[in-house]
């Protein structure tokens, strides 16, 4: 086992793995997290607040696709995580065979789906006539490309499962890079306008696609990926899904709730949008730290389980939950006080950056109660339960926020500000249930063996 590849988080002081783990898996969001951004700012300071507001439009009904294979996802790697803190070889190698033959599957699959059904998304979610054209260019252009994502997600997601968070950001790094310059060449260059960022982006997600899989096919490490292997294992299938699919599912929902919030929205008009849009990239950025330490959360707590070291799991959970809240409270200060510099940065219209000010001073400082939602959520995942936290999050995220948002906009009042305020909700909520179910249910631990947990 080669020491820079892989993390034996079972040893060693827990608030150094979980910040060592962290580090570069925030740093490799923040890049993913350029590919859209990049795009944004783009189109927004070359193209129009039209396409500015069309990107914007697109990010739920991507989200959709992606969170429910993210859902798949985090089911591999908890079951890998624990095979590897088990140090069961064998196991970890059928789960690694089976979790990308898997993922091809997904590909063809959401290709299609995503191709197919972006008309009709886009006018269930009411998008106005100046923008419907160019979300349509952009998203179709975009699923043509969408497998370079799902791709490269799940393999960085087998790299962490064994604490490998090192070389998916380099791999991240140098293909936002790619997307940048691209970007550039295509809107300013050849002036494709909102085509042109659609072209950058596939392009460069189908690289960093084939960087992933040829290190999990050239590696001499434990979780080598072998083409003449590779195929599916039924009940390793089936423990993936246990716990999965419940993640996958509650983050569909959750993006199809966010859907509705869009089309309340869109009844402000393109100025509105656009700084909505502005406001969930910024909103976007802030969820790094404590999706990361989520994250980090799940891979410790599961390698802990699977090597019998459950003291040591609820430890690392607490100290994740501090250490993620601090850190969204400090950047929450910062992006509050410079709100219209940060909205500046993708657009210059007036009116788009009152609209982003807006949603930030209501929003941001209740980030932190989602510190406690995301961290306590990879916790019970890393432990093998799943439906806890998807039946917590779907009630607080889905049912309590679109019914506050029925009766407000219904019989009280129907402004930007409370419409966006529709998000605070649920988090607040939500992180009250959370850590209520969290106490009850698993505070004196109740873990299973991997066969049964997960």
């Amino acid at each position: 086992m080669k020491k820079s590849s892989v993390k034996d988080m079972t040893e060693g002081s827990i608030i150094g793995q979980i910040i060592m783990f962290s580090l570069p898996l925030m740093l490799g969001n923040i890049f993913q997290m350029l590919y859209n951004t990049v795009d944004s700012i783009v189109v927004g300071n070359f193209v129009g607040k039209e396409a500015l507001a069309a990107v914007g439009s697109t990010t739920m009904i991507i989200n959709m696709l992606v969170f429910f294979f993210n859902g798949f996802s985090i089911g591999a790697g908890v079951l890998i995580s624990r095979y590897f803190g088990g140090k069961d070889l064998k196991g970890l190698h059928r789960a690694v065979e089976t979790t990308l033959a898997t993922t091809f599957i997904f590909c063809v699959l959401f290709t299609i789906i995503g191709i197919a059904g972006v008309k009709p998304m886009l006018q269930f979610m009411a998008t106005p006539a100046d923008v419907f054209d160019d979300a349509t260019v952009y998203l179709r252009i975009y699923f043509m490309g969408f497998s370079g994502l799902l791709i490269y997600n799940m393999g960085s997601g087998i790299l962490r499962a064994v604490g490998d968070t090192r070389r998916p950001l380099m791999f991240l790094i140098m293909t936002s890079i790619v997307n940048t310059i691209l970007d550039l060449v295509f809107v300013i260059g050849f002036k494709l306008g909102i085509a042109g960022v659609a072209f950058a982006t596939i392009i460069s997600q189908m690289i960093s696609a084939i960087l992933i899989l040829f290190l999990l096919t050239t590696t001499q490490d434990i979780y080598k990926f072998t083409w003449s292997d590779i195929g599916i294992d039924p009940g390793i299938l089936k423990m993936i899904f246990a716990v999965g699919l419940p993640a996958g599912v509650q983050s569909v929902i959750t993006a199809f709730s966010n859907v509705f919030v869009q089309s309340y929205i869109n009844h402000f008009g393109s100025s509105c949008m656009a700084g909505w849009s502005c406001y969930n990239k910024l909103d976007a950025f802030i969820l790094l730290p404590m999706s990361s330490m989520a994250m980090a959360a799940t891979t410790f707590v599961s390698q802990n389980i699977g090597a019998g070291k459950v003291k040591r799991a609820e430890d690392g959970t607490r100290i994740t939950v501090i250490a993620a809240t601090c850190i969204t409270f400090i950047i929450a200060v910062f992006l509050y006080i410079f709100s219209s510099p940060a909205i500046r940065m993708f657009s210059s219209d007036q009116s788009v950056i009152e609209f982003g000010s807006l949603f930030i001073h209501t929003n941001v400082f209740f980030l932190t109660a989602n510190c406690v939602n995301h961290t306590l959520a990879g916790a019970l995942r890393g432990r093998g339960d799943s439906k806890g936290p998807m039946i917590i999050m779907i009630m607080n995220f889905v049912v309590i926020r679109q019914i506050y948002l029925f009766v407000l906009t219904n019989y009280f009042v129907n402004t930007p500000k409370w419409v966006g305020f529709g998000y605070p909700i649920g988090w607040v909520c939500c992180c009250i249930t959370e850590v209520i179910y969290y106490n009850i249910k698993h505070k004196k631990g109740s873990e299973l063996p991997v066969s049964e947990a997960v």
